[in-house]
């Protein structure tokens, strides 16, 4: 690493209304440094990253790259400073190639003018090739899992001589295999003078691979630490300002009976011959890479997905599910990991959300119930402790963890006995994440069968009873809870 100032950004300021977001912050970035930013949603992580973005403009303070007055006026000035920002939601055009989303708005022409797709895909399959990973140029956007599109913003990022690359929660999609890569991948921009800006809510990575960490609070930077000084319990009590009496919350619960039984399901893509049972109140952890069909699975049982052969039961009874709206209706619940696409509606408030799962309960005819409906979202407020100014709020302007307790509600109220958890973590900060796990806990205690989608093994080996691991669409293993390891759970992850 370089001692050369790559980036300076000199107490930066910025208010929305009267609401003060930053307050004098300081960040430096050195050539061939990783620096994280760390703190809770809200603490003014994305605000900063903005202002470093051009999209907008500090109130005061000023930045400088290698050591000249920069005004970042606009996210296209941002980019003729070498500034590249991967956010954590991914912003690919679905029907178009790897090769035209990476060259997108800079394609290369041949001689009479036109976009020389050739061309574009060659230089594509060099840098996919460069970094080893299974992918073509010429494959389309839409095909790829969501891990694989996370790697494609990146090949995006870096394809475009960048001098400060930001990375904003970027393994949130990734299996550990394609975090790996993703170490690779910054080792190899650190060797070329690239400054690293990288934002994660797990420790973990950042003491892997991060040269310091700046920790923000309430729009203030509270520590600037080397990475090889820093502790993990003194991190959590800078970003919260408070000590987290625990993080993972488990507790001994009555296990009962069978509640799923899922006996040779199969897809015509995805999987094939899954069996497995998840009893009330024990929470059954699903491990795997991205792309092992965890989630296609999770989604066949849920009635997303049609399925090939196979059945389900429920409470030893076979149910035919053939939408979502069968499994709605037997008390099956799913919790998307893209909670934004898929788990809200953004453009809508906290309350509709929270009520579109039992909207036949407070809507009849054309009378709505707005006492009940007003009664529901109060006490999922107060039960999960959702920090909204008011029912009315849009869902879309929450932090994630706040969001994800929205999403967790509308399922609630419709009293579910199965749960599915699909990645219930995702891009949420650590204070968040605590709260999310006691909520799945006492769900357990209070008897519900709780299935937990997790690409982060320590939160399976944490939190559940049971765990069964999955490799290209097959089952390859079911594992007790004294039997949990990181090492077995990769070996079956990568078992054929």
């Amino acid at each position: 690493m370089s001692e050369t100032k790559l980036l300076e950004m000199n107490d930066i300021t910025k208010a929305f209304s009267s609401n003060i977001v930053l307050n004098g912050v300081k960040l430096s970035v050195n050539e061939g440094e990783v620096v994280a930013i760390l703190g809770e949603n809200g603490a003014g992580k994305s605000t900063l990253i903005k202002i470093l973005g051009g999209i907008y403009k500090a109130d005061s303070g000023e930045i400088r790259i290698h050591g000249e007055v920069k005004n970042i006026s606009s996210a296209a000035v941002a980019g003729a400073n070498g500034i590249r920002i991967i956010h954590q939601e991914i912003v690919l055009v679905p029907d178009r190639t790897i090769a035209a989303n990476v060259f997108l708005g800079r394609e290369p022409r041949n001689k009479f003018g036109l976009v020389d797709v050739p061309e574009m895909e060659r230089q594509t399959q060099k840098l996919i090739d460069d970094l080893n990973l299974n992918l073509r140029a010429d494959q389309l956007v839409r095909s790829l899992t969501m891990g694989m599109q996370q790697l494609v913003e990146i090949i995006k990022a870096i394809s475009a001589e960048a001098k400060i690359v930001v990375m904003d929660e970027p393994t949130s999609s990734l299996s550990q295999g394609e975090v790996e890569i993703l170490f690779g991948i910054i080792q190899l921009l650190q060797k070329k003078n690239i400054g690293i800006i990288y934002i994660s809510h797990r420790l973990e990575e950042l003491f892997a691979i991060t040269d310091r960490i700046v920790v923000l609070r309430d729009g203030k930077m509270v520590g600037d630490i080397k990475t090889k000084e820093a502790e993990k319990d003194n991190l959590i009590n800078l970003m919260v300002g408070r000590e987290l009496d625990s993080f993972y919350t488990k507790n001994k619960h009555h296990i009962g009976e069978i509640a799923l039984s899922v006996k040779n399901l199969s897809h015509e893509k995805y999987f094939s011959n899954a069996s497995f049972t998840a009893r009330y109140g024990e929470i059954v952890g699903f491990a795997g890479l991205v792309g092992s069909g965890r989630t296609e699975l999770m989604k066949t049982v849920f009635g997303a997905y049609a399925k090939k052969n196979g059945e389900i039961q429920l409470d030893g009874k076979s149910l035919e599910i053939k939408n979502p709206k069968d499994a709605i209706r037997n008390g099956i619940a799913y919790v998307s990991e893209d909670r934004r696409g898929e788990g809200l509606i953004l453009k809508n408030d906290v309350k509709f959300n929270m009520g579109l799962v039992c909207l036949k309960d407070f809507v009849k005819g054309i009378r709505v119930k707005n006492k009940e409906w007003n009664s529901m979202v109060e006490e999922y407020r107060k039960k999960f402790s959702i920090k909204i100014t008011s029912s009315k709020q849009l869902t879309g302007n929450l932090s994630g963890g706040n969001q994800q307790k929205v999403v967790l509600s509308k399922w609630l109220a419709n009293n579910p006995r199965v749960i599915i958890l699909d990645e219930p973590t995702r891009g949420i900060d650590v204070a968040a994440k605590a709260e999310i796990y006691a909520i799945i806990d006492a769900l357990a205690a209070s008897g519900v069968c709780i299935i937990m989608i997790s690409s982060e093994l320590p939160e399976i080996i944490n939190m559940c009873n049971r765990c069964y691991v999955m490799c290209e669409g097959k089952i390859t293993g079911e594992i007790s809870e004294n039997e949990f390891s990181q090492e077995t759970m990769m070996k079956l992850a990568t078992q054929r």
